[in-house]
């Protein structure tokens, strides 16, 4: 009986580990546990230890056996010789919620990651699959999410080139710090985030630049041209066009993120408004869409974000500190602009009583305003 007794406790204390080590992220260390937990349990039970060995087989990439290696040498993250700092930063990104992109980003995104996935047949038809991607677009799109969602669906770390411990008033130890992040991370399974990517690929023709910086363009480019399978290389820059020509011919995709679209504005503010179910949507969502329009994914969900923040802190609905948000934000229009708003947000289903509350706009101008539009789209 003790020894039943002892060996349940033992169970439990491994499930503790597990879910430990599960729920930390930390995938190459339970992995070795896991692999541990196999050679113990196959003296006792290896019909069990078989199938646990097998669902490690699945769950692990093609080299999975260097694991236990590779997570030494993610210790190892090169450093600036004389500020000590770090010159990468890694996660290991779990996205909850799936990002919202236009179904042409979602697309080509999409096809990037299945690539990966089949990497041994595109070998056997001789092609490689995608190594290098570029990603534009002004700030806030979501082109960081991006990299995160691809390394997340791919359960590889994500690194990141940190430029402010990279970029040296020692130009020479600049170069050196770059080269130093390229080498490591074309040895490790990973996708490689150099953002910002036009502050160390300017155009050599600029006359401003010194020749150590011209050097470090070209170096990057033969980079770029021989990056390993076993990685993803993602540029991104919100100044495209500061970037040196020849960057453009060497990644082998490039995928624009424009601000979002109306479609995606309005997918963007259901998501945020499904996490908050004490909110009546109905009138809400329609307005906050018009209101949003034109705005980057991050600008949304920081406004978005902060007026639920305002209301928890202070203890009123959050449904109030949402109108107080487009309040705020039709404040900022003159008075055409309100009217034409107002108009558009009871065709949007708004009432006209709420539309009146959030634009400052009496009810008889908004029919005057509606009236208006209607007569301009006959």
């Amino acid at each position: 009986m003790d020894t039943m007794a002892d060996q349940k406790i033992d169970s439990i204390d491994h499930l503790f580990h597990v879910a430990r080590l599960g729920l930390a992220g930390r995938r190459d260390d339970l992995a070795v546990y896991v692999q541990k937990l196999v050679r113990t349990l196959g003296r006792t039970d290896p019909e069990r230890a078989a199938k646990l060995q097998d669902l490690l087989a699945v769950s692990q990439p093609s080299n999975a056996g260097q694991g236990a290696l590779r997570s030494a040498t993610m210790a190892a993250v090169p450093v600036d010789i004389e500020s000590r700092m770090s010159l990468l930063k890694e996660e290991w990104p779990s996205l909850d919620l799936e990002p919202k992109w236009s179904p042409p980003i979602k697309g080509e995104l999409s096809q990037v990651v299945l690539e990966r996935r089949r990497t041994e047949e595109l070998l056997r038809g001789g092609i490689a699959p995608t190594r290098s991607v570029l990603f534009t677009g002004p700030p806030g799109v979501g082109k960081t999410l991006a990299a995160r969602w691809m390394a997340a669906q791919l359960g590889w770390p994500l690194l990141t080139l940190d430029l402010s411990a990279v970029m040296s008033s020692y130009l020479g130890r600049t170069g050196n710090n770059v080269r130093n992040v390229l080498d490591y991370a074309k040895g490790v399974e990973c996708v490689l985030l150099l953002d910002e990517l036009d502050a160390i690929a300017k155009r050599r023709d600029d006359g401003g630049e010194v020749g150590e910086l011209k050097r470090l363009v070209t170096v990057l480019l033969q980079e770029i041209d021989e990056w390993p399978v076993s990685g993803l290389l993602i540029g991104a820059t919100n100044h495209p066009d500061l970037l040196d020509p020849a960057v453009w011919r060497r990644f082998e995709r490039v995928i624009d993120f424009p601000l979002p679209d109306d479609d995606t504005v309005r997918e963007l503010v259901a998501d945020l408004l499904a996490r908050r179910p004490e909110v009546d949507v109905g009138q809400i969502a329609p307005a906050l869409a018009l209101l949003f329009r034109g705005q980057s994914h991050a600008l949304i969900a920081r406004d978005f974000q902060r007026a639920v923040r305002n209301a928890l802190v202070h203890g009123s609905p959050v449904q109030e500190a949402l109108l107080a948000l487009m309040q705020e934000r039709t404040g900022q229009l003159d008075k055409k602009a309100r009217k034409s708003l107002s108009a558009t947000l009871v065709q949007a289903g708004v009432s006209q009583r709420t539309a009146s509350k959030l634009t400052g706009t009496s009810r008889g101008t908004i029919r005057s305003a509606q009236r208006r539009q209607g007569k301009q789209s006959h």
